[in-house]
């Protein structure tokens, strides 16, 4: 089932600064369908995907965070198979929902298939590849959690290896990019962190 956004709701998404403010609490992990399974595979191939500073479950340290140095932590995946021309990657938590869906913090699409690494710390993107939406319009850096007090949060970081390249215009919204990628799929991996808000953070 192909996410559809609404122009309307989209641009209501991108005059909200503060995402805390915004975020509905969803009743439990997963409510909402994120990318995987909105986007399928047209395969049973999964990509493994790892980050050198949390294991698969574990903690988003930090400074990963908004609450500190929304430093990228880095990521990795293994390498998808024969066909693949690119990846995208998608980073949404299902447990704070707006308009329906769930937050989107960072998109990457058009990387090229020879890269299956992205460096902790990482400043731009890769030769070939582009930012894609995020929660605050096209075209955004990493954004980190920032994860309201409460429960912790469910962050799913996507990869998705594509049989294509995506036109540049893929990247204007969550809408064009899920559907540009639609079809394309050859195969897909996951890893989810948690964060929770910093106890050391001063109020809002």
């Amino acid at each position: 089932m192909k996410m559809m956004v609404p122009a309307a709701a989209f641009a209501a998404m991108l005059s909200f600064a503060a995402i805390p403010a915004i975020a509905e609490e969803a009743p439990s992990p997963g409510i909402a369908q994120i990318a995987l399974a909105t986007v399928p595979a047209k395969g049973s191939a999964r990509l493994t995907v790892e980050s050198p500073a949390f294991p698969s479950g574990g903690d988003i340290p930090f400074d990963n965070t908004q609450y500190r140095g929304n430093i990228f932590p880095g990521l990795s995946w293994t390498k998808g198979p024969q066909g693949t021309r690119s990846y995208v990657i998608i980073m949404q938590d299902p447990d704070a929902i707006h308009d329906g869906m769930p937050i989107l913090h960072w998109t990457m699409f058009n990387i090229p298939m020879k890269v299956s690494k992205l460096e902790a710390a990482m400043q731009a993107p890769p030769t070939g590849a582009s930012y894609g939406p995020n929660i605050r319009g096209p075209a955004q850096a990493y954004m980190g959690p920032h994860t309201p007090p409460g429960p912790k949060h469910h962050y799913h970081l996507q990869v998705f290896a594509l049989d294509t390249t995506l036109a540049a215009n893929a990247g204007g919204s969550y809408e064009s990019l899920s559907g540009a990628m639609q079809g394309h799929v050859l195969a897909a991996g996951e890893l989810i962190g948690l964060a929770q808000a910093d106890p050391n953070a001063p109020p809002r």
